[in-house]
């Protein structure tokens, strides 16, 4: 399997934290087998995100939550054709079902082998992750891991108990920001001073209300952020959230709430960013692929599974999960940023 040419198809569709924790396993495989080919299926929202990961040489793109909703329209089986002239363009050495659900195995048996090529992909479900018996089914190679394991390290030790390497060093995302950053307003946001200060980005939502944090503790932190020498950037997803971003920024003296954007400006935008502070959310988990110092709040223990590594050193973190319930207070947040704040140099 380390023989040069190799042609790899990785298989994780969604949703956009899972892709993020995906990345680094895609740059394991290439510094084990620089040769490879590596070619990535994923649900169309997430390929601008996908196409930012170094060494991924081709993004197939589905879009299989629409196609079910109508799977007999004409579009839909348009579409399906399509997707599989893409699929079986290429036939795989090694095609690897990171996700371990129905929907990622059908993709996985779509997908054309090379004669002595193989599929890949979970034997078990692991601690907090889904896993549906079709995925072991599909797999001519079912591979079992220890179900007590972080997101990152599960897609790292899929990957190379499927090629043959051992997985070692930090995890790696590879995550290359491109141009499409969104220009800063003039002096910072609607509320700020003259002078362009150093961006804090602050990730409020959530597609569960239940890992959210309170509009008053987001609004006390961007005050102090600000009395430290920041401005603060508010991202959203859609108008619910843009309201909220609008709401924490009316009560700030120096606050931008980003545009819409798509995923790709979205990511560069927050790569021009000093740091961020976010709930467990996709757009946190971008942070800690861009290797940003941050903050990332949980109301449930479960940062073990999702939440950021310490990084290189464990004596000097990038990033860090803080925990609480109901909810960490702003008091337990300001404190984890005052250890990862880059240094405010007066303008």
């Amino acid at each position: 399997m380390k023989a040069a040419a190799v042609k790899v198809l990785v298989v994780k569709l969604s949703s956009l934290g899972d892709v993020v924790h995906a990345m680094p396993a895609v740059q394991d495989l290439l510094r084990a087998v620089p040769q490879a080919q590596v070619d990535w299926v994923v649900e169309s929202a997430f390929a601008p995100l996908v196409a930012r990961c170094h060494g991924v040489a081709r993004v197939i793109t589905c879009d299989l939550r629409r196609w079910r909703k109508a799977p007999l329209a004409p579009q839909t089986r348009a579409e399906w054709r399509a997707f599989k002239t893409a699929l079986q363009r290429e036939a795989y050495d090694a095609v690897i079902d990171l996700q371990g659900l129905t929907k990622s195995a059908l993709v996985s048996w779509l997908a054309r082998t090379a004669p002595q090529g193989h599929r890949f992909g979970l034997a078990n479900q692991t601690d907090g992750s889904s896993f549906e018996a079709p995925a072991r089914w599909v797999a001519d190679v079912p591979i079992a891991l220890e179900p007590h394991v972080h997101a990152v390290q599960r897609s790292r030790l899929l990957c190379a108990a499927a090629l043959g390497y051992t997985v070692t060093g930090p995890a790696v995302f590879g995550l290359q920001p491109g141009g499409l950053a969104a220009p800063a307003p003039a002096g910072g946001g609607a509320n700020a001073p003259a002078a362009r200060r150093p961006c804090v980005a602050l990730v409020h939502g959530s597609s569960r209300a239940d890992k959210q944090w309170p509009v008053a503790s987001w609004v006390e932190l961007g005050r102090r952020l600000n009395g430290s020498g920041f401005s603060v950037a508010l991202a959203h997803g859609n108008a619910a959230e843009q309201a909220t971003s609008q709401a924490i920024a009316a009560a700030l003296d120096d606050a931008w709430v980003w545009p819409s954007m798509g995923l790709d400006a979205l990511v560069d935008t927050m790569a021009g960013c000093a740091g961020v502070v976010g709930v467990d959310s996709g757009l946190s988990h971008i942070a800690v692929a861009l290797d940003l110092p941050h903050v990332q709040i949980y109301n449930f223990d479960t940062a073990w599974r999702t939440g950021p590594h310490n990084g290189a050193s464990a004596d000097l973190p990038r990033q860090v999960s803080v925990f609480a319930t109901p909810q960490p207070s702003v008091d337990v947040v300001w404190r984890a940023w005052e250890r990862l704040a880059p240094p405010v140099q007066s303008p």
